[in-house]
């Protein structure tokens, strides 16, 4: 059985899509009883303040000033794109890890984040002095004061951003972007978020993707974990893919995951050579490419 899903973000967000598709999952195994988690309709936790005002700077949304000519959307688009799909296991995470420990504790997001960032920045080969963005999603369900009742579906996330130059991230180590990550989280209280909801006011105002690569994190949604009456998947994933970065959950292995992106076709084997530079030769070619390091069939997308 394939089941294929679409959802407009207008009404939910990744974590409430899970929520949806686990209680569609309940009540086709177990119809005589009540989901495990309610649904809240309160979409007014999340409205704009009277008047609205954006206290903090959001560069999210603020276009950077010293790009010049050089748009990352439109070389991306200059050319075929080319899905590539790479497994990242508990033991390649914890490889890359040992780059930032013991003198910087980090999470597997932000770990993989930001060796997919410097990556990605690699293998296009951009000017040192562009300045360049990575925005990713942040649950601030808990985030705010007071905190968003559990069974909120709606879109209850933020776009979190990390910024810095193409020659300060691929120059420096894998802990400068680790430390960058950690920044832009920690940006998010509660005032921040406010005032990001109250920005969003104006219509008109869109990301800036003109130097950015934006990753969502659905590896830690329970999405593998969905049965509907046949047994849990063996797949779960997007139809297609896009510019956009999904970290993506590893059916059989909760602790792996999986990073897709498209990236131009004349950049494939650069941006996974240099997502996997960090093993030896000899890693490589023995024991991490036969446990699944290793871009997988673009048609599976």
């Amino acid at each position: 059985m394939i089941m294929c899903t679409a959802i407009n973000h207008c009404l939910s967000d990744g974590i409430g899509t899970s929520q949806f598709l686990h209680a569609w999952a309940h009540i086709t195994g177990k119809p005589d009883l009540d989901p495990p988690i309610q649904p809240i309709h309160s979409r007014h936790v999340l409205k704009s303040r009277s008047p609205p005002k954006a206290t903090f700077p959001h560069p999210q949304f603020t276009l950077t000033s010293n790009n010049g000519h050089v748009d990352i959307m439109r070389l991306l688009q200059s050319q075929p794109l080319i899905p590539t799909s790479l497994t990242f296991t508990h033991s390649d995470i914890l490889h890359l890890k040992r780059q930032c420990t013991p003198s910087l504790k980090c999470s597997t997001f932000e770990t993989l984040a930001s060796h997919t960032w410097r990556s990605w920045i690699k293998s296009l080969n951009l000017p040192p002095s562009l300045n360049i963005k990575l925005l990713f999603s942040v649950n601030i369900r808990k985030t705010l004061n007071p905190q968003i009742p559990q069974g909120y579906y709606g879109n209850g996330f933020v776009l979190a951003c990390a910024e810095t130059t193409v020659k300060d991230l691929v120059g420096a180590n894998l802990r400068h972007g680790v430390k960058l990550v950690q920044q832009a989280k920690q940006d998010l209280n509660d005032e921040y978020v406010r005032s990001m909801i109250d920005l969003l006011e104006e219509k008109t105002l869109k990301m800036d993707l003109g130097a950015s690569l934006v990753i969502s994190q659905w590896a830690k949604l329970g999405l593998e974990e969905l049965d509907f009456g046949e047994g849990k998947p063996l797949h779960m994933g997007p139809l297609t893919s896009d510019v956009y970065c999904l970290f993506l959950p590893v059916v059989g292995d909760f602790d792996a995951v999986r990073v897709l992106v498209s990236v131009p076709e004349s950049l494939v084997e650069k941006f996974e050579y240099y997502m996997t530079e960090f093993f030896t030769a000899e890693e490589i070619n023995g024991d991490h490419r036969a446990n699944g390091f290793h871009a997988e069939d673009p048609m599976e997308y």
